[in-house]
């Protein structure tokens, strides 16, 4: 595995410490071998030094063990260079060669992507020029990993795709989204593909509407200058939320072959409604986050963190509308909605059901009747959790609202991995299930772009417009408001709700 960027977070923080976890659980090769590339000077010596603080620190509920360690370490090498320069490509063929006779790799390449990226199509194009990215020995492969963001825009996407394309195979090409690993969201397909009482429900006829919501109490966290040119919809929405909607509203697959299940997600993206350029302010709200306090803790606004403008128009949260034109989603609204500096963290999906159609209890019996709501959390506290009504205890029939619990941690010993560890040994045995093609990239940015272009013509004039704190501004609650809904509080969200400012 050839990491570019290996002096970077994304190394130190999630990849080494998953390909660790791997090794702690035999998952891994014994002649696995790793080699970081970056341009800071460094020995292996010292590279397996820093790699070594470093899982112990990212390990998180997973043993150090020092004997797996040192055998572990063995198998990392690194390389300083600089990715524009032909000769450093010629360096790395020889030191690939080397570890294939030394620890007998079989020729199997795995290229990550973890650089700037600007830097993603020049990378490809050098490992095509130099030969690296063809296997020489006979069933070998070659692969490449590229993290998101996938493109800024359409037209950028689809430069990049062409890049890629002229080098590797589009089987050979695996985007990854670390939010696809993650146990609750795969268990969406489980959820609804592996029970039979639920998926008849899973349709217009009892669905009322869905909440997609991923909300971070962190700000930028010293990421302001990548958040410039990101932004939440971009970062997040495009990203990440989009492939949870296919999750939710894909139909059910012939079988769990990778191009099935990634073709039923297209079909969802193209479902989606195209959002007019003049109603996007019906269909989207953006917000910025200002000065507030959280936890007791004054925290700033977004233009006073580093490396942000002090004007940024940059938004931090954001809000969409979305409906799919098809038969079982017609009419039924999916809400997306993301921010930083919220006053919670939690990722979740909310399917709120149609009421009952007829009430037979008297109205002292039922009080507010809340409808049926089935939340899917994926963070924290990783749970399904059903809610509806049952007789309260006494003479009389009154009813009241009631949520059945269920949570990963209770109900299965195992550990669950974490998302890189799903998703790096997915590419390695050639899974590509998890990871986004071609068509699904250019067809999610087909999604935000009426949006995109709707924004960067109309500056907001607001600015920030959210208390860090609070659950976003208020326009976000117009947004449901005017259908005549509400934002589902997150489960694991605290009891004060913070308010929309």
């Amino acid at each position: 595995m050839v990491i570019f960027g290996a002096n970077g977070d994304l190394t130190r923080r999630m990849l080494i410490p998953a390909l660790y976890r791997l090794a702690f659980e035999g998952r891994l090769a014994r002649g696995f071998s790793v080699v970081g590339i970056s341009r800071t000077p460094m020995t292996d010596e010292q590279f397996r030094d820093k790699m070594r603080e470093a899982v112990r620190k990212y390990l998180n509920d997973s043993p150090f063990d020092e004997a797996l360690w040192a055998e572990f370490a063995q198998g990392l090498f690194y390389m300083d260079g600089d990715i524009f320069d032909a000769a450093m490509y010629d360096r790395l063929k020889v030191r690939i060669e080397e570890l294939d006779r030394t620890r007998q790799t079989q020729g199997n390449v795995l290229f990550y992507l973890s650089t700037q990226p600007s830097q993603y199509g020049p990378v490809a194009k050098a490992l095509g020029a130099s030969g690296l990215s063809r296997a020489e020995r006979e069933g070998a492969w070659r692969r490449i990993i590229v993290e998101k963001p996938f493109g800024h825009d359409l037209a950028s996407a689809g430069e990049l795709n062409g890049d890629l394309q002229g080098v590797f195979a589009e089987s050979d090409i695996y985007r990854i989204d670390h939010y696809l690993g993650k146990e609750t969201v795969q268990n969406v397909l489980a959820f609804r593909f592996g029970n039979g009482i639920f998926e008849p429900l899973w349709n217009r006829r009892y669905v009322d509407h869905v909440q997609i919501t991923a909300a971070e109490r962190i700000g930028v966290e010293g990421r302001g200058a990548y958040y410039q040119e990101a932004g939440a919809l971009r970062d997040m929405i495009q990203n990440h939320l989009l492939q949870v909607l296919c999750l939710v509203a894909m139909e059910p697959p012939v079988s769990f072959d990778a191009d099935e299940v990634r073709s039923k997600k297209v079909d969802v993206l193209r479902a989606v409604r195209p959002i007019p350029l003049e109603d996007a302010h019906d269909h989207a709200v953006r917000g910025q986050y200002g000065p507030g306090w959280i936890e007791g803790e004054k925290v700033s606004g977004y233009r006073e963190e580093d490396d942000v403008a002090p004007q940024s128009n940059t938004e931090t949260f954001a809000a969409v509308k979305l409906f799919l034109d098809n038969w079982r989603w017609q009419g039924v609204p999916f809400y997306l909605r993301t921010g930083k500096r919220l006053l919670a963290t939690a990722s979740e999906i909310c399917i709120r059901f149609r009421r009952a159609p007829h009430r037979s209890f008297p109205r002292s019996a039922v009080g507010d009747w809340p409808p049926n709501c089935l939340i899917i959390r994926i963070q924290p506290d990783e749970g399904i959790v059903l809610g509806f009504q049952a007789k309260r205890p006494g003479p009389r029939m009154r009813l009241s609202p009631v949520d059945m619990h269920f949570l990963y941690s209770e109900a299965f010993e195992e550990r669950p991995h974490e998302a890189y560890e799903t998703l790096l040994l997915d590419v390695m045995l050639g899974d590509a299930t998890l990871f986004k093609r071609t068509d699904q990239v250019e067809a999610a940015w087909e999604v935000v772009t009426p949006v995109l272009e709707a924004w960067d013509e109309n500056p907001p004039s607001d600015f920030p417009n959210y208390r860090a704190g609070s659950w976003g501004p208020a326009a976000a609650e117009r947004l449901i408001a005017q259908d005549g809904r509400s934002w589902t509080v997150p489960t694991a969200a605290p009891e004060e709700t913070g308010g929309m400012e």
